[in-house]
């Protein structure tokens, strides 16, 4: 089983910036999409960004112009840079990855970013 570690989270004023970084761990596997989801309590979970191995990427309409995903395919990491935070953009963010159309989804443990106003 893949093991997705992530890191980058924290506390940070708007207007700021925060990097997050998911690398799979114990596995050799290669992911064709990677993606980042984000969950508020009381909210839905809802995609944020995803890219896949060619680097064609999708963002949530309410991240365009703000926020990047980019790949390390070499490492099977993958990144999110987060710019012009905003207080809503405060949730946990949860790394995703899966190798197929028909392979299972592979989850993060989640990384807590809290955005002051």
């Amino acid at each position: 089983q893949v093991q997705l570690v992530e890191s980058g989270g924290g506390l940070v004023q708007a207007g700021g910036s925060l990097r997050l970084s998911c690398a799979a761990s114990k596995s050799s596997f290669s992911f064709n999409t990677m993606g980042w989801y984000r969950q508020a309590p009381g909210k839905q979970r809802e995609l944020v960004a995803v890219i896949v191995s060619g680097g064609s990427t999708n963002y949530a309409d309410s991240v365009k112009g703000r926020f990047t995903i980019s790949r390390d395919n070499a490492k099977n990491t993958v990144f999110l840079q987060m710019n012009s935070l905003k207080p809503e953009d405060t949730a946990v963010y949860y790394c995703n990855a899966k190798r197929s159309l028909f392979d299972v989804n592979y989850w993060g443990q989640g990384t807590q970013v809290t955005v002051s106003s």
